[in-house]
């Protein structure tokens, strides 16, 4: 696993079409249990280096129901976007993830990963490719069972998303709860 990682975080296939460079952004072993499958980094976490170190990272831990030291204990969260570096910034959030990184990498990281109990897809990047079809994200989420016991699909936890979670308050009153007892179970 370590040698892949080397090997994505060395990628410069997308060079010439990232604003601030490449910066691979991406941690798992091979013992890994959760997997979050996100959209891309953002400008901050580019900047720093360390995935999901931003508000939308904050709201994620929560909804998880867990601290930064589960978060980032790789053993617990392997974290596989769907773009690795930042694409750049659109007139609300980011752009979308660069269509490169998951099909060529994402198949070589999840033959290395062997304890995986669940797959949690965040947004609508990751859940169209994961979990392809004709429902939109929220009623992926609403229908979160359907996807169980492999996928898990939630909105992005970005600021940018606070009017979907205020129009739908149904998904931190009631899959929240569920998902944060699926997490405590698994990581025991």
């Amino acid at each position: 696993m370590e040698d892949l990682l080397c090997k994505i975080r060395d990628c410069r296939v997308c060079e010439d079409h990232l604003p601030l460079g490449p910066n691979p952004i991406l941690e798992a072993t091979k013992n890994s249990k959760i997997v979050l499958i996100s959209q891309a980094p953002g400008r901050i976490v580019h900047e720093t280096g360390i995935a999901w170190n931003d508000q939308s990272g904050k709201k994620l831990r929560e909804w998880l129901g867990v601290d930064e030291k589960a978060f980032y204990d790789t053993e617990n969260f392997a974290i596989l976007p769907m773009g690795f570096c930042y694409p750049g910034k659109a007139k609300t959030g980011d752009l979308p993830p660069r269509k490169e990184c998951a099909p060529m990498w994402h198949e070589e990281v999840w033959e290395e990963l062997e304890n995986t109990q669940l797959k949690i897809v965040i947004g609508s990047y990751a859940t169209n490719y994961y979990l392809p079809g004709s429902s939109n994200l929220t009623q992926k989420v609403k229908n979160y069972q359907d996807y169980l016991p492999e996928f898990w699909p939630l909105p992005h936890p970005s600021p940018v998303n606070r009017f979907w979670r205020s129009k739908n308050p149904w998904f931190e009153e009631n899959v929240v709860p569920e998902l944060q007892q699926k997490i405590a179970e698994i990581l025991g």
